[in-house]
C-alpha cells in the first residue's frame, strides 16, 4: 500500500464530547458517579440482596420494575462514557489523563459490580420465573434474570464480592494496564537491507504479512529481540491476574478456571467437550494445509512462524485501504443491503481507526458505543488478511445495530455468541471471492482464509492448552519468563505438531496475546464463533430467504438466550460431535482445493 496516496481513517468521538476537558464530559463523569451512587441507594431501599425463599409479592413486582429499570440506565451512560474514555486509552496510551480516568471508571465499575451480585442473590431467592409473574420488567429479562440467578450459587458473601470488587481496581485490572500500557509503547529494531528502522511493535508485527520473505525474517527476529525488554513486566502481570482468579474462583465454589468460563459463555460442558473433540480430529488436515503453503514457500516440512501470514510468493504484495473496503462492500451488499450499506455509513460516520502508530495498541476489536454506532478498532497491513479482519469487525458493528434496542443487561452478550455475526461476514467475503475467482488467484484466497482457521481452531487449541497448564501450575508458585516461555513452546508443538517448523515457534506469543491479562479462556469461545459461523452460512446457502428471516432477531436475542437454545432456532445440536464435524469438513474441503491448486503452481 503506498501510504503517501492514500490516508487511513481515524475515529472521531468529538460529536459525543469535544474532549476529555469538556463541560459535557466532566458533567456526563460526575453523573455516572452519582447515578452509581443512587442506585446503591434504590437498592438498599428495597433490600436487594439474599433472602428467605418465599411466594413473591406485588411490592416485590414494583421493586423488580424500578432496580432494573435503573440499573439498565446507570449501565448505559457509564458504558458509553466508558467506551469514550476507552477509545483514546486505545490509540494514545501516552495520554496520561486518560489512563486515570479509566481508573476513575474503574472504580465506579467496582461500586456497580457488587449490585449486580445482590439483584443476582435476590432474584435466586425469589426465582426469576416467580418474579416474571409480578413485574414486566422481570418478564422482559427473564434470560438475563435466569442467568444471574444460576450465577448466584457461585458468588462469595455479599461483603466479600464488595471487597473483592474494590480490591480489583488496584489487582487484575491494574495488571492488565499494565501490560496493555508496556506492550502498545514497545518498540523494535528492523533489520531492512537499507539499515535499521525503530518501529513501533503493532507494525513490527504488521509486517509478517509482507511480501518479501526477508522482511518477514527480519520482523520476526526483531520481535524475539525485543520481547524479552517486557517480558518481566509482563509475566508479574499474568502471575497476578491468574493467581488472583485462581483464589477467586476457589472461593466461588468453581471446580475449575475453565468451568467459570463456559457458565459466563452460556455454553454448556457436553457442547464444549463436542467442540474440542471434533477439533482434535481436524488437527491433522489443517497441518496438511501448513505443509503445502510451507512447499509453496520453497520449504520443506513445518512451515516457519515468519511464513504463517505470509501471502503466497506470486501473489498482488498488497491491498489498499480502498481496495480492501470495496471487497468487503461487495460482499456484504451480496447478503443484504442494509449490510452493504453499513460499511459506508461506518466511514462517512468515523466509526474506524485503521493505521498502527506509536502508542496505539494492537489487533483489532469493535465496541458499542452511542444508540446503534459502533467504534471499529485496527491495525491495518495492507493485505488481505486485513480485509478480512475488516469485515470481521464490521461484523460486530452490523451485530450491534441489531442490539440497539435491547436494553444493557439484555445485550450483554457472553463472547461464544458475540462472534456470531462477525464470522458470519468474514465468511461472506471468503465465499464471495470464491465464486468468482480461479487459479492462483483462488489459491490466494484460499490461503488467507485457511491461515484464519489455523489461527482460529490450531492457535486457539494451543492457547487453551497453555493456559489450563497456567492455572494448573500458578495454584501452587508464581511462574518465571523462561517457565512461561517453555510451557508456550509445548502448547503449540501439541497444537501445531508438524505442520510448523517448531525450531521457529514463538515463545513470547504469551506476552503478544492481551486476551490472557483481561480475562480468562477467552480465546475457545473464537473457535466457537468461527465454527458456529461455518455452520451458519451453509445454512443461509442452502434456504437464503428462511434464514434472513430468522437471523437478525437470532442476533439481537445473543444476550438472552444459551448457546443451545440460539442454536436450535436453524436446527442445530451444538452438544453433538457431528455438528462441529460437519463445520470442519467445509475446512476440509477447502484444505483438498488448496493442495490441489498448489500442485499446479
Amino acid at each position: 500500500m503506498n501510504e503517501t496516496t492514500e490516508t487511513l481513517p481515524r475515529w472521531s468521538v468529538a460529536d459525543v464530547h469535544e474532549s476529555l476537558e469538556s463541560r459535557s464530559f466532566i458533567d456526563a463523569l460526575e453523573q455516572v458517579g452519582a447515578d452509581s451512587t443512587r442506585l446503591a441507594a434504590l437498592f438498599d431501599e428495597h433490600d436487594i440482596r439474599r433472602c428467605e425463599e418465599r411466594p413473591v409479592t406485588d411490592a416485590d413486582g414494583v421493586a423488580a420494575d424500578l432496580v432494573i429499570r435503573a440499573l439498565n440506565d446507570t449501565l448505559r451512560r457509564t458504558d458509553l462514557i466508558g467506551a469514550y474514555v476507552y477509545a483514546t486509552v486505545t490509540t494514545d496510551s501516552f495520554d496520561e489523563k486518560a489512563q486515570g480516568l479509566l481508573s476513575e471508571l474503574d472504580v465506579i465499575d467496582a461500586q456497580q459490580r457488587p449490585l449486580l451480585g445482590r439483584l443476582a442473590e435476590w432474584v435466586n431467592s425469589l426465582g426469576a420465573e416467580a418474579l416474571a409473574t409480578v413485574s414486566t420488567e422481570a418478564s422482559e429479562h427473564i434470560g438475563p434474570l435466569t442467568f444471574l440467578a444460576n450465577r448466584a450459587q457461585h458468588q462469595m458473601s455479599e461483603t466479600e464480592e464488595g471487597l473483592y470488587a474494590e480490591l480489583s481496581t488496584s489487582g487484575s485490572n491494574a495488571w492488565e494496564r499494565l501490560h496493555a500500557d508496556v506492550t502498545s509503547q514497545l518498540s523494535a529494531e528492523v533489520e531492512f537491507g537499507d539499515g535499521r528502522r525503530t518501529m513501533p511493535m503493532a507494525a513490527v508485527r504488521g509486517l509478517a504479512t509482507n511480501a518479501d520473505p526477508a522482511v518477514r525474517k527480519a520482523a520476526y527476529d526483531a520481535e524475539l529481540r525485543a520481547w524479552p525488554n517486557v517480558a518481566v513486566s509482563c509475566a508479574a502481570a499474568l502471575n497476578a491476574v491468574k493467581g488472583e482468579a485462581n483464589t477467586v474462583n476457589r472461593r466461588r465454589g468453581w471446580e475449575s478456571p475453565l468451568e467459570a468460563s463456559l457458565f459466563a459463555n452460556n455454553v454448556s460442558k457436553a457442547t464444549f467437550e463436542a467442540m474440542q473433540s471434533a477439533v482434535d480430529a481436524a488437527l491433522p488436515d489443517l497441518r496438511r494445509w501448513m505443509r503445502a503453503k510451507a512447499a509453496l514457500h520453497g520449504g520443506a516440512g513445518g512451515l516457519p512462524w515468519h511464513d504463517l501470514f505470509a501471502p503466497l510468493p506470486f501473489a498482488a504484495p498488497s491491498v489498499s485501504w480502498s481496495e480492501g473496503i470495496d471487497i468487503v462492500r461487495g460482499a456484504f451488499s451480496s447478503y443484504s443491503q442494509p449490510l452493504g450499506g453499513l460499511v459506508d455509513r461506518a466511514i462517512e460516520e468515523h466509526w474506524i481507526d485503521a493505521a498502527p502508530r506509536e502508542g496505539k495498541r494492537g489487533g483489532a476489536f469493535c465496541m458499542p458505543f452511542v444508540d446503534d454506532r459502533s467504534l471499529v478498532f485496527l491495525n491495518w497491513s495492507g493485505s488481505v488478511d486485513s480485509a478480512q479482519t475488516t469485515a470481521h469487525e464490521l461484523g460486530h458493528a452490523y451485530h450491534n445495530t441489531q442490539l440497539a434496542h435491547r436494553t444493557e443487561l439484555q445485550r450483554r452478550m457472553p463472547m461464544a455468541l458475540a462472534e456470531t455475526a462477525s464470522i458470519f461476514c468474514e465468511t461472506l467475503v471468503v465465499e464471495e471471492g470464491l465464486q468468482h475467482l480461479t487459479g492462483p488467484d483462488r489459491l490466494a484466497l484460499l490461503d488467507v482464509n485457511l491461515l484464519g482457521a489455523v489461527q482460529t481452531v490450531v492457535d486457539i487449541r494451543s492457547r487453551v492448552t497453555f493456559e489450563t497448564e497456567v492455572f494448573a501450575r500458578r495454584q501452587r508458585r508464581t511462574i518465571g519468563v523462561s517457565e512461561f516461555n517453555e510451557m508456550m513452546l509445548n502448547a503449540q508443538a501439541d497444537a501445531y505438531g508438524d505442520g510448523l517448523d517448531q525450531s521457529t515457534a514463538h515463545p513470547y506469543m504469551w506476552a503478544v496475546k492481551p486476551h490472557y491479562y483481561g480475562s480468562h479462556f477467552y480465546n475457545w469461545p473464537y473457535t466457537y464463533g468461527f465454527l458456529f459461523g461455518l455452520g451458519l452460512f451453509t445454512k443461509y446457502r442452502d434456504d437464503p430467504q428462511r434464514f434472513q428471516q430468522s437471523y437478525d432477531d437470532v442476533l439481537s436475542r445473543a444476550g438472552m438466550n444459551t448457546a443451545e437454545e440460539l442454536a436450535a432456532v436453524f436446527g442445530f445440536d451444538v452438544t453433538n460431535e457431528s455438528f462441529w464435524t460437519a463445520s470442519l469438513d467445509v475446512l476440509r474441503r477447502h484444505i483438498d482445493q488448496y493442495v490441489e491448486l498448489a500442485s499446479a503452481v
